[in-house]
């Protein structure tokens, strides 16, 4: 030790100067294992690189003392610590410079002691002397060993070694807290040297991966972690060496000894330096996870569920379609939730019925409805043979999906051997107490399994499939109801008429658009009335449904009743009127009546309003008489003239009552086009009905077409395809009586009359070759003729009307009715009507506005079944 530097080194950085004065050092791998661990075994090795060691941290200076107790060597550490350059401490008496006046006596003796040859260790406090510009220095204390010396010459001499105590009470602070929050920490500690082995473990680490923290000095993290794993953290090591760049919250995920659960850690790392600033290694502050990833997992999982759940609500059920509401279903679960899935319905709700057969032990008949795959298109053959969409099918009775159809419990299928189905959950689809079918949902192999919140998703999701398949069923069936109830009243085929070339057509709403909808109350009829004349009838019952169709069939049945009593038309509506106004009370017409008579809170829901249009057309006179009850106005095309809507007044809607309703009678040219129709064929709610109207009226420019052309063209111009309300249209082309097939008399009332009149019927048939009806004619025209002589009054008019048969009137202005009765053997008379019923096909009165007609009507010989023998119906009366 008394080979010490005389002077201070060029070096400025005294720390430097302390490394430049080695000749050979350890390599920084061996000094912070060092600096860490103190030496070992086998480390002590002379190296060139410079050392780090407890000198980095603490304050050590050293200076020489000569024979005259005066300062005469000066190190580089002491300039650093006392601040002092050499050149000015060198010559400088150290219990006079340094030593507070206090205490120097003290000093003096003990520096004498030391220069007689004592070693002497203490603590000294020290004063530094004043600058060079005259400012007092600052206290300190300090710890010096005194070691004694001697010089070349033989005298006596000390050399001092100082270190800062304060310093050193600072390092030995620092290092029991660092001691405490490594040992004492909750999260595993790790200190990785540069060689990325581990050279400290605390108390944590050891607890988990066994064994105490000194046997996981050594081990990398391949004795950790899996290959893979360990690579992966093997680079973020050295990287953050290189760098020195911290990591934060680094996921690594392994298994601890003894355990087979997949462990997960969060894992922060950073570079840890020396004193001077020299990295040393990686520290590693590792917390497990595994808990918080799972609850993570749940966390997603339900979150997953809950967002799954919401798109099944707001996709699932928005059509009335039975198929499309189970692809809807798959559209939602996969691939979000499984990697295939089957939808099946019983066959038995699909055609309508009510209990689907084999329901009890689920092994009824299902049809195939949906199938959707993330994987592949093949059929779906995860529990059994596949079956393709369409095809029906059922379940072995023992089989899983017979035993989920039967207990309406999820079953869980486990996927065959070699192949692509992992496993399937077979969940019934139960709605309202009801299996109505089985949805399977699959996942292939690879995929995680089901579990039990898997499993409770699945069966919500089939049961809100299910209560939307199941309305629709029920819709489906209340709509094929009432579309049949509507078509079982309407016209069947193609209507036929005196006088009249007929076209209907008839389009339910929703038809072109794809989507189901309730049926509405649009309804026409064509009617057969006597003498050839035709009633035309089109309405429309407000609102939709099974209601607005039953409510339709009565007004029709009720129409059809009224037109067989040959009511005028404003009569007819304002019967009908009462008739609607009786629906909706529970009393009836006269209850309806009644109320009407009394201020009352109607309740719409027991409303029935409809609008109609009554046309009676005479083919003989080609006069048609209209009265309309708040329905749009016929449209009239004369030949050569452009299409116009006729002026029928409108009047009020059947079923508000209180209003009567009047007529109007129009002459139709021969040829003319007339136009029934109902608000479905000209509104919508992107067209007015202003707009309609008149692009009805332009797309009839050319009706010479055939007439039923001339439907189609309208239902193809127009804008029917909106399928919002039900269309209806009705058009007939005017088709005259022909003059010659007319025989019109008038008979003076008096009794040779009756014998006119079989002349003149007897000559009209002949002249028509109607040779076989002239026996049965003459007789009948015998008997209505006399009625009419005996019962009537006025004058006669016999009317012969030739068309599709033979229609025979007899007029009178009497106002009495006949009335069939049945005569007693014992009668002489009372008769002729009865044998008019038994001759003719078919007989009737009406009143006209001067009294009233009788009419018979009979088949005309076509090789059909004949007429009976007059003389055996005759007989037949007695």
């Amino acid at each position: 030790m008394s080979e010490i530097p005389a002077k201070a080194t060029e070096s400025e950085d005294p720390a430097e100067g302390a490394r430049a004065g080695a000749v050979d050092g350890p390599d920084p791998a061996a000094a912070g294992a060092f600096a860490a661990d103190g030496p070992r075994p086998g480390d002590a090795m002379w190296q060139a690189s410079p050392p780090g060691s407890i000198y980095d941290y603490i304050k050590v200076a050293s200076f020489s003392i000569g024979p005259d107790g005066l300062v005469d060597q000066w190190s580089l550490r002491a300039e650093h610590l006392f601040g002092i350059p050499a050149d000015r401490a060198v010559g400088m008496d150290p219990i006079e410079a340094f030593i507070d006046p206090r205490h120097q006596a003290r000093g003096m003796r003990k520096m004498a002691e030391i220069l007689d040859g004592r070693e002497w260790t203490g603590v000294v406090p020290f004063r530094l002397p004043k600058g060079v510009e005259g400012e007092c220095g600052h206290e300190g204390l300090a710890e010096v060993y005194v070691m004694p010396t001697r010089t070349e010459e033989g005298e006596k001499a000390a050399v001092c070694i100082v270190v800062d105590v304060r310093t050193l009470r600072s390092i030995e602070t620092d290092l029991a807290a660092s001691q405490a929050i490594f040992g004492q920490s909750p999260f595993g500690f790790l200190l990785i040297d540069p060689d990325l082995r581990v050279r400290r473990a605390n108390q944590r680490f050891a607890s988990i991966f066994g064994g105490s923290p000194d046997d996981h000095r050594g081990k990398g993290v391949h004795d950790y972690l899996q290959r893979a794993e360990a690579e992966r953290v093997s680079a973020t090591l050295r990287r953050v060496l290189e760098t020195g760049n911290s990591i934060t919250d680094m996921h690594v995920t392994g298994f601890v000894p003894e355990s087979d659960e997949r462990r997960h850690w969060s894992v922060n790392l950073y570079r840890v330096h020396s004193g001077s600033g020299r990295p040393i290694g990686v520290a590693w502050l590792g917390t497990d996870i595994t808990a918080r990833r799972a609850a993570a997992r749940e966390a997603a999982a339900a979150r997953r569920n809950l967002a799954l759940l919401n798109e099944a609500g707001a996709r699932i059920g928005n059509s009335l379609d039975l198929e499309t509401t189970a692809r809807q279903l798959l559209d939602v679960v996969v691939p979000g939730f499984c990697d295939l899935a089957t939808v099946d319905l019983y066959q038995g709700l699909l055609v309508g019925d009510e209990t689907p057969p084999g329901l009890a032990d689920g092994s009824g008949e299902l049809r195939r409805v949906a199938f959707a795959s993330a994987v592949s298109d093949a059929p779906f053959a995860g529990t059994g043979a596949p079956v393709s969409v369409g095809a029906v099918h059922h379940y072995p009775f023992n089989s899983p999906c017979a035993d989920a159809l039967r207990t309406a419990r999820p079953q869980t299928v486990a996927g065959e051997d070699g192949g692509l189905v992992q496993s399937t959950l077979a969940v019934p689809m139960v709605a309202h107490d009801t299996v109505v079918g089985l949805v399977q949902f699959a996942r292939t192999k690879g995929s995680e399994p089901f579990g039990e919140r898997d499993r409770d998703l699945a069966v919500e999701l089939a049961a809100r499939a299910a209560v939307c398949i199941d309305n629709a069923r029920l819709y489906r069936r209340e709509h094929e109801r009432a579309l049949i109830l509507q078509r079982s009243l309407l016209p069947p085929g193609d209507p036929e008429a005196s006088g009249l070339d007929i076209a209907c057509r008839y389009l339910p709403g929703n038809v072109n658009t794809g989507r189901p909808s309730e049926v509405g109350g649009d309804w026409f009829d064509v009617i057969e009335l006597p003498g050839h004349r035709t009633a035309l009838v089109v309405g429309d019952v407000m609102g939709r449904g099974l209601r607005a169709a039953v409510a339709m069939g009565e007004l029709r049945t009720a129409v059809r009743t009224l037109a067989q009593l040959d009511l005028e038309p404003a009569e007819v509506l304002s019967q009908l009127d009462e008739i609607a106004r009786g629906l909706g009370a529970p009393g009836g017409v006269q209850q309806a009546t009644r109320a009407a008579r009394r201020p009352r809170e109607a309740d719409l829901s027991e409303v029935y309003l409809a609008t109609c249009v009554y046309a009676v057309y005479d083919s003989v006179t080609r006069r048609c008489t209209f009265a309309n009850a708040g329905h749009l106005p016929p449209v009239l095309v004369e030949p050569g003239e452009p299409a116009l809507m006729l002026d029928v007044p409108p009047g009020m809607p059947l079923g508000v009552g209180g209003e009567p309703f009047e007529e109007v009678e129009v002459e139709l040219p021969e040829g003319a086009l007339l136009a029934l129709y109902t608000d479905g064929l000209v509104e919508s709610r992107d067209h007015p009905l202003d707009e309609g109207l008149q692009a009805f009226v332009s797309a009839l420019a050319d009706p010479t077409q055939p007439l039923e052309d001339v439907c189609d063209h309208v239902l193809n111009t127009l804008d029917t395809h909106h399928g919002e309300d039900d269309i209806a249209l009705l058009m007939a082309r005017v088709q005259g009586l022909p003059t010659e097939s007319v025989g019109d008399w008038t008979l003076p009332r008096e009794p040779r009359s009756v014998g006119r009149a079989r002349e003149y019927a007897r000559a009209q048939l002949l002249s028509w070759d109607l040779e076989p009806l002239v026996d049965t004619t003459e007789l009948l025209v015998s008997e209505l003729v006399t009625n009419a002589l005996r019962y009537g009054e006025g004058e006669i008019r016999l009317r012969l009307l030739l068309d599709r048969t033979l229609v025979c009137e007899v007029w009178d202005a009497g106002l009495v009715q006949p009335r069939r009765r049945r005569a007693r053997d014992t009668d002489e008379g009372g008769r002729g009507l009865q044998l008019v019923g038994l001759l003719s096909a078919a007989w009737g009165s009406r009143r006209t506005p001067r009294g009233k007609t009788v009419w018979f009507e009979l088949p005309l010989p076509d090789g059909g079944p004949g007429l009976p023998d007059p003389a055996e119906a005759l007989l037949s009366l007695f």
